[in-house]
């Protein structure tokens, strides 16, 4: 059904008339009534009863006609939106680690999604590697770097949050006493590191001369996993604040490292590269959050 016909359709069934309706779609009478019975045949039903000299709706037609004002009606709002640029549609996906960063990208997120709700949000969990090669290929829009890696090939935002390492254990584990984590404290126990921490050094400067007394045991991409060992009293597990739930009843607690280990937060995207609609307001916004801080 093209929506030129659907439009003829309407003008039939407004006026009752085929003459009339040819007049005011200026078109041949004879046209017009080629074209709704292609449209009759082309759907299998009658859309009219011609009794007289007027057009009556058959119940199939009167059907036609309500969904067919819909249609149009759908369609010249889709075409003012797009003239007028106030459409934002597409998709938006960012791939990140666990970060406290997180709620505020997901607060813009939820400001997007819920002012435009033809938007598609895709979130990618992954370290910086993932990240990183899914930006370079071009799968992802944005993605979100926790640490010092250089990102001379794109564009970044700094947020205003940092990311603060520390260790998470057991309840019943005797640190729990401690108000902050040392080196020395971690002497002799079995450790679970982040995979990222790993391939950048993150602690090799922290733990000093007492980088060869901790056991590392393994490590974890995401801290769900990780954060079972640490409950069933396993391994002490080095993780980011803020990302594991340490209420009471949780059975782990985390306590920050001494000295303190913070790392900065980025979103970075591809420089050379145009961003979509919903992308571009995705930053907007997210620049707006920061300047409001």
């Amino acid at each position: 059904m093209e929506l030129r016909v659907l439009n003829y359709f309407v003008a039939v069934a407004q006026e009752g008339n085929m003459t009339h309706a040819a007049q005011k779609l200026l078109i041949s009478q004879p046209a017009l009534s080629r074209q709704i019975a292609d449209l009759e045949d082309e759907l299998g039903v009658k859309l009219f009863s011609r009794k007289s000299r007027r057009l009556t709706l058959t119940p199939a037609g009167q059907y036609l006609l309500e969904q067919a004002k819909e249609i149009l009606a759908l369609t010249a709002k889709t075409k003012s939106n797009l003239e007028s640029s106030s459409f934002i549609s597409g998709d938006l996906t960012i791939a990140a680690g666990e970060s406290i960063g997180m709620q505020r990208i997901m607060n813009v997120v939820s400001a997007i999604i819920k002012e435009h709700p033809t938007v598609k949000i895709h979130l990618l969990s992954g370290d910086y590697s993932y990240a990183e090669r899914k930006l370079t290929n071009g799968t992802v829009d944005f993605a979100v770097i926790i640490g010092d890696a250089p990102t001379p090939n794109y564009a970044s935002l700094t947020l205003p949050e940092k990311d603060t390492w520390g260790v998470l254990m057991n309840t019943s584990d005797a640190l729990v006493k401690h108000e902050m984590i040392t080196p020395r404290d971690l002497a002799g126990r079995s450790v679970l590191n982040s995979q990222q921490a790993v391939n950048f050094h993150t602690f090799q400067n922290w733990l000093g001369n007492y980088k060869e007394k901790v056991n590392f045991i393994g490590t974890y991409n995401l801290n769900f996993n990780g954060t079972l060992l640490v409950k069933n009293n396993a391994a002490l597990m080095l993780t980011l604040d803020n990302l594991v739930n340490t209420s009471p009843g949780s059975g782990v607690t985390f306590r920050k490292l001494a000295p303190q280990l913070q790392y900065p937060i980025k979103v970075v995207w591809k420089r050379e590269v145009s961003l979509s609609p919903v992308a571009e307001l995705f930053l907007k916004l997210l620049k707006e959050s920061i300047l409001e801080k």
